[in-house]
């Protein structure tokens, strides 16, 4: 559980622990730092626990993720069930929870009961240098998209409350202030040694929606899905003409997204490699984690049992 999430409070924490309590032989940890949801979560793949619940945002459940497959995806590694409690919950709502923690406990009870699971893909990325790789639930990004991702949390550091007009004033201060809007520094490589054109952001999406607005879904990729491999949406120009182009029909979830001059989408990729002449900020499920000369990225089929 991690208190700081958005909906974290302590009556909320105490409804969720006694319903799941009726229901299981529940142990209760709170996370108290940065990581520590992957160390607890490792530690209980280890102890041969059955489920593993998270109850947080994208963050916390990315960390969990990545805890439970520290040693790789398995046959071993316990079911994951989650408890949305951030701000967005991309993940829990894909996986088809109601947006409300006390909500989705109900259901997952109801779940829990069924033994309803199902089994998904992650995306795996994969830094130089770095010996593990890092993964994902939801999506990845390289470029302008994780550089947004890194400016709202350092305003979350001093305090700011995630929304998406913080998004929105996030993105805008980057696209003018920060961006150079002539050169893509981001080659593409697929598995097979294709390259595609240069890029200023690249999205690598591993389910349908890409993030959401509110309550509305921006589908960057409609036809990504825990199915099958990754999908890519990319931008090629950040001219303002195309670019305000692509955000409109990004909101409208417009069928001619693909249409667009400097938007570059791809499906069901098992492999591929971004690289940079310099660092380029680099983020996955909305964890900024710093900027990267080099990441590859892969799909791991049936990576996680969960509940959904």
């Amino acid at each position: 559980m991690n208190p700081k999430a958005t909906t974290a409070t302590e009556r909320t924490c105490d409804v969720l622990v006694g319903a799941l309590s009726s229901a299981l032989d529940l142990r209760t940890v709170r996370t108290e730092r940065r990581g520590h949801a992957a160390e607890l979560a490792r530690d209980a793949a280890e102890e041969g626990v059955d489920v593993v619940i998270a109850f947080g945002g994208d963050g916390t459940v990315n960390e969990v993720v990545t805890g439970l497959l520290a040693d790789g995806p398995g046959l071993e590694v316990p079911a994951l069930a989650v408890v949305p409690g951030g701000s967005t919950n991309v993940f829990a709502r894909a996986l088809g929870l109601p947006n409300h923690a006390v909500e989705a406990t109900g259901a997952l009870l109801r779940l829990l009961r069924e033994q309803r699971t199902r089994l998904v893909s992650m995306g795996a990325a994969y830094s130089d240098g770095e010996s593990a790789p890092r993964y994902f639930t939801f999506s990845a990004g390289y470029g302008f998209d994780a550089a947004v991702v890194g400016a709202v949390e350092r305003q979350r550091a001093e305090g700011r409350r995630s929304t998406g007009a913080l998004y929105i004033r996030s993105a805008l201060a980057e696209y003018f202030r920060n961006t150079d809007r002539r050169t893509a520094p981001i080659s593409v490589t697929l598995a097979d040694g294709t390259e595609l054109p240069p890029l200023f952001m690249a999205v690598l999406a591993n389910t349908a929606p890409w993030t959401y607005l509110g309550s509305r879904p921006i589908l960057a990729t409609p036809e990504a899905s825990f199915m099958t491999g990754l999908d890519l949406f990319g931008l090629s120009s950040m001219s303002a003409l195309p670019v305000w182009r692509t955000v409109g029909r990004l909101i409208a979830n417009s069928r001619r997204l693909g249409d667009g001059r400097g938007v570059l989408i791809r499906h069901d990729l098992p492999e591929l490699t971004l690289s940079a002449q310099r660092p380029v900020e680099f983020q996955v499920d909305g964890d900024y984690l710093g900027p990267r000369e080099r990441v590859t990225f892969r799909s791991v089929p049936d990576a996680l049992r969960v509940f959904a």
